[in-house]
C-alpha cells in the first residue's frame, strides 16, 4: 500500500521514469521547462508579504492562502519556527525586496510536538559533533505561534513589524485559526 499520491500532473496509471526520486524530479523539470514562459516578474512579491510556515508536506501553502506565483516570499522550516535564519530571510525580504507584512503558519499534528531537544544530543552522540542549532521543539502549537510573533516583534533587524499575524492550519479541515499574541 502506498502512502503517497501519484506525482502531481500524473495519474497513478501513467508510467513514471525509473531511478531515484531526484531523477524523477529532474525529469519532471525537463517537461516543465519545455513549456515554460518567463512570467516577466522580478523577485519583489506583488502582495509585499512574507509567509513563514512549517515544511510539512501536507500543507499546500499557496492553495491554502489563495496565493499565485509572485505574490509572496515563502520561508519554510521544521515547525515554521522563527529562527535566526528565518529572521535573516525576513530582513532580506523586507529591506531588499519590499515586503511589509508577515504571516506565520504553524499547523495541527506537527512533528515538532513529538520531538525533544534530546534529538540534538542523540545526533551529537551518533555523528560525534554537536549541531550548532536548537531543535526548537514545542508542546503547544498556539504558544509556539505566540513565541514566533514575539521573536519577529523584538528583532532589531526587521523594519516592518506592525502587520504580523500568526495562525494554526488544521491539516484535517484546511482551515486557519488565528492566534492572538500574548
Amino acid at each position: 500500500m502506498s502512502t503517497s499520491a501519484a506525482p502531481q500532473g500524473h495519474s497513478a496509471e501513467e508510467p513514471v521514469a525509473l531511478g531515484t526520486v531526484t531523477d524523477r524530479l529532474v525529469d519532471a523539470n525537463r517537461r516543465y521547462a519545455t513549456g515554460f514562459a518567463d512570467p516577466g516578474m522580478d523577485a519583489r512579491p506583488v502582495l509585499q508579504v512574507a509567509v513563514v510556515a512549517c515544511m510539512d508536506a501536507r500543507i499546500d501553502l499557496h492553495a491554502a492562502l489563495g496565493l499565485r506565483l509572485g505574490d509572496c516570499h515563502t520561508i519554510r522550516n521544521a515547525g515554521g519556527v522563527v529562527t535566526d535564519d528565518v529572521i535573516r530571510s525576513l530582513a532580506i525580504s523586507q529591506r531588499a525586496l519590499g515586503t511589509r507584512s508577515i504571516v506565520l503558519v504553524h499547523h495541527t499534528g506537527c512533528g515538532m510536538e513529538n520531538i525533544t531537544e534530546d534529538f540534538r544530543h542523540e545526533l551529537e552522540l551518533e555523528v560525534g559533533q554537536r549541531p550548532p542549532w536548537a531543535v526548537e521543539a514545542f508542546r503547544d502549537v498556539r504558544q509556539d505561534v505566540r513565541q514566533s510573533i514575539r521573536r519577529v516583534h523584538t528583532s532589531p533587524y526587521l523594519a516592518h513589524t506592525d502587520d504580523v499575524r500568526g495562525f494554526v492550519f488544521d491539516v484535517h479541515t484546511g482551515a486557519l485559526e488565528e492566534v492572538e499574541p500574548s
